[in-house]
């Protein structure tokens, strides 16, 4: 027997054979670990990228969640955007990778100005080579998350300068052709109706387009795009407002009710045009009362809200103007014009924006530059010299960040549509 067995031993006969078959069982689980992993990281990147899809889709603007949000009073899980998140996770998943799902959770938040939304799965994925090694499933789990800012529920106020140093012309040509057409090199299209000297219909005949007739422009362009921007019923509303159509109404004039109808408000804007006066210097020329109309227009504004939903709107006042006050005030910040009747030529009053703005009403301002007129005497004696002061008073009148000059070269359409949108597209400045 030992002879046998010491035999057996040194035989070396068939060692490829055993061997083989004690590496085989490694050799397999190792090839089938490679596979299996291949196969793992396909199947974790579809369930990350539908992940990844629920979150981000769960919080669009448009989604069932936000639009549920903009209901909220309060913060909160929004039930809906959860269901939704689900439904997004699951769509966005193949027959095979929604087999391997075992579990998905979504949980969608309102949490002030901005909605947050996290998506969790975990699945287990069957193994095929990996099975001889005692590995029959490959645990995959992963979360997405993502956030926004709410929508911006507003109400704009434009108050829109018509007085008649809006008759200047346009551009620097236009200003020249007028001042060359004009026997006292005047470049105001003054809609004077009581008399021959109407430059208004005289700058129509030379086709010289008037700041007041970009103004009207412009404002219908605003109303095409916040059509276009409007996703929520009643999400912006608009009112359009002037100085008045004649000097002797001149007051703050609506020009269209606060409406989210922007077709409407489109045609009323239509007929925004220069105040009239019956002759020059009647009623002393005093036709721009810009503090007195910012003063009653604030009046007008109930109290804003946080801008969150449509219960709690955000308020915007929207002033374009070249910031001259030509007003009766015999506490002038300069010399009177006319100490009998308080003609006073002045900037815009900061207190009146201050006492808009502590209200929690934002102030917009798009400043258009008052253009120099050396060849009118009354300009280089009255405004001149407070014109360098012009821009830096409107910007302090502005919110943050709300502030615009359109030089005479550059379009009011583009500042006012820049902006609405930096309005619409940044919340926080509702705080």
């Amino acid at each position: 027997m030992l002879r046998l067995l010491r035999r057996f031993g040194g035989d070396r006969a068939g060692n490829f054979a055993m061997t083989l078959a004690i590496i085989a069982i490694p050799l397999i689980g190792g090839a089938g670990f490679g596979l299996d992993a291949v196969r793992a990281f396909n199947l974790k990147s579809r369930l990350q990228n539908a992940a990844d899809a629920a979150a981000v889709g769960s919080i669009a603007k448009s989604s069932p969640g936000v639009l549920a949000a903009t209901t909220m009073s309060g913060d909160g899980e929004i039930a809906e955007g959860d269901a939704d998140a689900k439904n997004l996770f699951q769509a966005n998943l193949d027959k095979g990778d929604l087999a391997a799902v075992q579990n998905v959770t979504a949980q969608i938040q309102k949490d002030g100005n901005r909605v947050n939304s996290t998506v969790t799965y975990q699945a287990t994925m069957p193994t095929t080579l990996m099975q001889v090694l005692g590995q029959k499933y490959v645990k995959l789990s992963g979360t997405a998350s993502a956030s926004s800012n709410m929508p911006l529920f507003a109400d704009f106020y434009l108050l829109l300068d018509n007085t008649p140093s809006m008759g200047i012309g346009a551009t620097p040509q236009d200003v020249a052709t007028m001042v060359a057409n004009t026997p006292d090199q005047c470049g105001f299209a003054c809609h004077e109706t009581s008399t021959s000297n109407d430059y208004y219909h005289l700058a129509k005949s030379l086709n010289v387009t008037m700041r007041i007739d970009v103004v009207r422009q412009a404002t219908q362009s605003l109303m095409e795009t916040a059509k276009e921007s409007t996703q929520f019923p009643d999400e912006f509303r608009m009112g359009i407002y002037t100085f008045g159509s004649t000097i002797d109404d001149a007051d703050l004039d609506q020009i269209a009710d606060l409406t989210s109808d922007f077709d409407a408000a489109s045609k009323q804007a239509g007929g925004i045009d220069l105040m009239t006066i019956p002759t020059q210097g009647y009623k002393d020329d005093m036709a721009t009362d810009l503090n007195g109309a910012m003063n009653k227009l604030n009046n007008d504004i109930d109290t804003p809200g946080s801008g969150y939903s449509g219960a709690s709107r955000a308020k915007y006042i929207f002033l374009v103007s070249d910031g001259v006050n030509d007003h009766s005030n015999y506490s002038c910040s300069r010399q009177l014009v006319n100490s009998k009747d308080g003609r006073c030529i002045e900037p815009i009053d900061l207190q009146t924006c201050s006492k808009i703005k502590n209200r929690g009403i934002q102030i917009a301002v798009l400043y258009t530059t008052y253009l120099d007129l050396p060849t009118n005497a009354f300009w280089t004696s009255w405004v001149k010299p407070f014109t360098p002061k012009i821009g830096s008073l409107m910007q302090s009148c502005a919110s943050p960040g709300l502030y615009f000059e359109v030089s005479p070269t550059q379009g009011i359409s583009d500042a006012m549509t820049a902006l609405f949108k930096k309005i619409i597209l940044d919340p926080r400045l509702t705080g």
